[in-house]
């Protein structure tokens, strides 16, 4: 049996990280779920021996980075004017597998120059011992120059289990913050379990510092009701203000094709029942049942020198993210595994990406998919074109899946009022000029509709056109002695009719917003560049508060651009089931406003807002309209979920028989 786990954050420190004990999410197929999907390395950066010399005066000022994949996870201090520098410095770092090794690179700091590279080693995770403290000593190298004698480094580690996943949080500049935010764990079996949660400041460009750390003894809590706990960080100052919830859940599973649930009849009447309009007030977060089956890929790009492939794939649902096993050696592998999830919000994307396994370094990326819920057609095996990093065109290959859908409409409703779950392990917003200009555009657009709103109307107070002049301003007339506040909804609701009739009658005219062809994808380059531009510490890295404005900035014209296009999505029918839903919002809201006077309204409203503290302390604040806007895809996730339709001729087996012939 599965269980949840609600965790809700009152207010602590400025950044605290949960580490669940077994999570739903980060399984290999090959491997029992129960298997700890997370582990914790400890290290200790001892000393360097006999380092290059890279200054004038026979001598350098070495520091050492570590990374995993392509993050850096640690910096060291910076040793002047020795080739054999003892730092004695401790890491704590948090690894989701251990497939990637422990890169380590050692530079010589130059003031106001690049910094010159000193060597580099790797650490392969899997050869570690667990709970073992071990000595390890590395010999650094030059890839371009592999006989040069480069020194050595020396590192005491420790590789320890913490079966989960990692949640960070942070508030700037304050001792007080209060967060209330909230996120799911997935538990497995009856057992209990420790939650470890730990407190860190936030330094943009140094090491963040530890303030303290407490558990949650889940095996002590009660289930189906919400306990506050209040405690006491160790090792540091302050206390930690939490909400937890145990209760039941559907299954978060992966099995082989032969154990489909939605084939046994049995057990899809009781799915069926599960969700069916009858029950709409059990359970309301249980909104639906979705079932993948990963059949298989064709004609996948090779990833290896030998012209080969070790593909597996990567399917995530919000923040449950679970693996099938890898097929070494095979362009057109065969996965036949059937991933279940339950669903909680009926928006969200499934996303299913092909990795090409490689134990020497991270997985190389080989296509990707994202397809909205609510566009699956059930039990239809369909071939799914891959396509690259940022879903905006296709890359080689293509990928079987037969997907169901089982779902309440009226639990999927509500749902859409309330805050949309946020994803825990997201990329890092970097700075891309393409990515800036793209957003600027899109806003722009976004503000010229207002603008040329503003000329038009100006144009009948002009009469520039005497006839339009004069039908406006009958309409003006006609429209202010006989205005009540119910026509503003109704005005809504006539829109979207009046587009929905456009588009079953085949008369829809919109222009597909040249978004589409503007997006300026971010080159697949960039990732390539990562390793290259931190090594040369360019001038944008080097100034941490410019970039982080940059960023703040790219951002605020993304969120500006993106709350215009999912207002014009809503009556342009993008997504049919929210504009329906906005269409018996717009219904209830005209009935309303037409029946009970306008104070009534207000005062329900504000009795409702100054109470609602009172009521309950700890709510997350939320605003409907918001909450149902964030369903709505902007212009770039339009792009983004785009099927894209397979090219016959990409077809290994079309191959073969041309070949053939």
């Amino acid at each position: 049996m599965l269980d949840s786990c609600k965790l809700t954050s009152a207010c602590s420190l400025p950044f605290i990280c949960n580490k669940k004990i077994n999570t739903a999410g980060t399984s290999n197929a090959d491997v029992p779920l129960a298997d700890p999907g997370m582990y914790q390395l400890d290290i200790t950066l001892r000393r360097g021996q006999s380092l290059a010399a890279r200054d004038r005066g026979g001598t350098s000022d070495p520091y050492v980075k570590f990374k995993i994949g392509r993050k850096e996870v640690f910096r060291s201090k910076i040793i002047h004017k020795n080739l054999n520098p003892v730092w004695e410095e401790k890491a704590c770092i948090l690894v989701d597998h251990l497939r990637e090794p422990l890169y380590i690179k050692v530079f010589d700091y130059d003031f106001g120059l690049q910094d010159d590279f000193m060597g580099s080693a790797f650490l392969d995770l899997t050869q570690l011992e667990l709970n073992r403290l071990t000595d390890v000593t590395l010999t650094l190298k030059d890839p371009h120059y592999p006989d040069h004698d480069l020194g050595i480094i020396l590192l005491s580690v420790t590789l320890t289990p913490k079966e989960g996943e990692s949640r960070d949080v942070i508030m700037p500049k304050t001792l007080n913050p209060q967060w209330r935010e909230q996120f799911d764990f997935h538990l497995y079996e009856e057992r209990g379990g420790v939650i470890d949660i730990t407190a860190w400041d936030k330094d943009a460009g140094k090491r963040d510092d530890f303030i303290g750390r407490c558990q949650v003894d889940l095996s002590a809590l009660s289930r189906e009701q919400t306990h506050k706990l209040e405690l006491q960080l160790e090792e540091g100052e302050g206390h930690l203000v939490l909400l937890v919830t145990l209760t039941a859940s559907a299954t978060v599973s992966i099995s082989d094709l032969s154990a489909n649930s939605l084939e046994d009849q049995k057990e899809r009447e009781e799915i069926l029942k599960r969700y069916s309009p009858l029950r709409i007030f059990h359970n309301l977060k249980d909104v639906g049942f979705l079932q993948v089956k990963v059949i298989r890929a064709e004609g996948l790009m090779a990833a290896d020198v030998t012209g080969k492939s070790d593909p597996f794939c990567v399917v995530e649902l919000n923040n449950d993210r679970l693996l099938t096993h890898t097929v070494y050696k095979n362009l057109n592998p065969e996965w036949n595994k059937v991933f279940t999830f339950n669903i909680k919000d009926i928006h969200s994307v499934l996303e299913v990406t092909v990795y090409d396994e490689d134990r020497d370094r991270s997985a190389d990326f080989l296509g990707k998919v994202a397809i909205p819920l609510l566009s699956i057609q059930n039990g239809e095996q369909k071939a799914y074109v891959l396509k690259n990093k940022q879903l905006t065109g296709p890359t080689k290959g293509v990928i079987y899946l037969e997907i169901d859908v089982i779902f309440n409409a009226v639990k999927a409703s509500l749902r859409t009022l309330i805050p949309k779950e946020q994803k825990y392990i997201e990329e890092e917003n970097r700075l891309s000029k393409q990515l800036l200009l793209r957003n600027f555009i899109r806003m722009k657009r976004c503000v010229m509709v207002l603008v040329n709103a503003a000329y038009y109307i100006n144009s009948c107070f002009d009469w520039d056109s005497p006839p339009r002049s004069l039908a406006a301003f009958v309409l003006f007339l006609f429209v202010v002695w006989n205005f009540e506040l119910y026509m503003i909804p109704l005005a809504l609701l006539l829109l979207l009719t009046w587009n929905y009739f456009l588009i079953i009658s085949g008369k829809d005219n919109r222009q597909r917003d040249t978004v589409v062809e503007d997006m300026l994808e971010d080159e697949e380059e960039e990732d390539d560049k990562d390793d290259k531009d931190s090594e040369k510490k360019g001038f944008i890295n080097k100034i941490y508060a410019i970039q982080e404005v940059c960023v703040s900035v790219q951002n605020i014209l993304d969120e500006v651009a993106s709350f215009g296009e999912r207002i014009k999505n809503t009556f342009n029918w993008t997504v049919p089931f929210l504009s329906w839903l906005a269409i018996v919002a717009l219904c209830v809201f005209t009935v309303i406003l037409y029946f009970i006077p306008l104070r009534y309204i207000v005062l329900v409203w504000g009795i409702n807002k100054f109470t609602k503290k009172l009521r309950s302390p700890y709510a997350i604040d939320n605003n409907e309209l918001l909450d149902f806007l964030s369903r709505v895809p902007s212009d770039v996730q339009v792009v983004q979920y785009q099927e894209l339709k397979p090219d016959p001729s990409h077809s290994p087996y079309k191959r073969k028989k041309n070949n053939l012939g």
